[in-house]
């Protein structure tokens, strides 16, 4: 029968879409506050038509990412922040209000604080955060206020989940969910730095070479056999 053959085939796939994860996770390596993503395996029983059998098929059930904080990383500029805790960065975009651990921020010629993708970083009351065009020194304590020489002039919208896996990638280091954010309770943030990815690349590697071997282990045992199953239809043939 087919069976071995097309359970071989949905590991190969469930296969390749984890090596493409891993490939992402090693191409994000220098990402500021980038959180590496592993995939998610179940098995998935499939009653196919005309056999007596169930088969038991590989699933690629999800992803999820790894929560451990990267390196903080001393930059300087006063518009940088690294995230410290569980919390995200609120950033506008067209569909709504976004999250990110990264904490590399600018501002535009208006004085806007922007992400490195130039989408305005949300303010805790709402509405984006300008910085005076007369503005000398930018300063920012942990709770996200930013704040110049003439006064306080906004704050940073941070917030934390109840379940942070609950957060879906969406490019570009933003994060997208239908789960309520909570105010944050022990999140704080750090001015002139940001969050490295936690990406290890020594483990990402390893994982890659895995994959592959795996990979070319079930293309062996899919190639043995086809050439089993080939091999009876022609003795079979001979015997006619």
């Amino acid at each position: 029968m087919e069976n071995s053959l097309y359970i071989g085939l949905s590991k190969q796939v469930v296969l390749e879409e984890n090596m493409n994860i891993i490939a992402n996770n090693v191409a994000n390596i220098n990402t500021p506050g980038y959180r590496g993503q592993n995939m998610i395996f179940s098995e998935y029983i499939e009653d196919p038509r005309y056999m007596k059998e169930d088969m038991a098929l590989v699933l690629d059930y999800g992803q999820y990412q790894m929560t451990d904080p990267g390196p903080v990383q001393v930059t300087g500029n006063p518009l940088d922040v690294a995230i410290v805790g569980n919390g995200f960065l609120g950033i506008q975009t067209p569909g709504g209000i976004q999250y990110t651990r990264s904490g590399n921020l600018t501002m535009d010629a208006q004085g806007v604080v922007k992400n490195a993708q130039g989408l305005p970083v949300a303010s805790e009351g709402g509405g984006n955060i300008t910085i005076p065009p007369e503005a000398e020194n930018i300063y920012i304590d942990r709770k996200g206020i930013i704040s110049t020489d003439d006064g306080e002039i906004g704050q940073l919208k941070l917030v934390e989940f109840n379940n942070t896996q609950e957060l879906n990638p969406a490019g570009n280091g933003l994060y997208v969910t239908n789960a309520a954010p909570q105010p944050p309770q022990d999140t704080t943030v750090v001015q002139g730095s940001i969050e490295g990815s936690n990406v290890q690349a020594v483990v990402e590697m390893t994982r890659m070479i895995d994959v592959h071997r795996e990979y070319q282990a079930v293309q062996n045992m899919m190639k043995n056999e086809h050439d089993r199953m080939k091999g009876a239809a022609q003795r079979l043939a001979k015997t006619e």
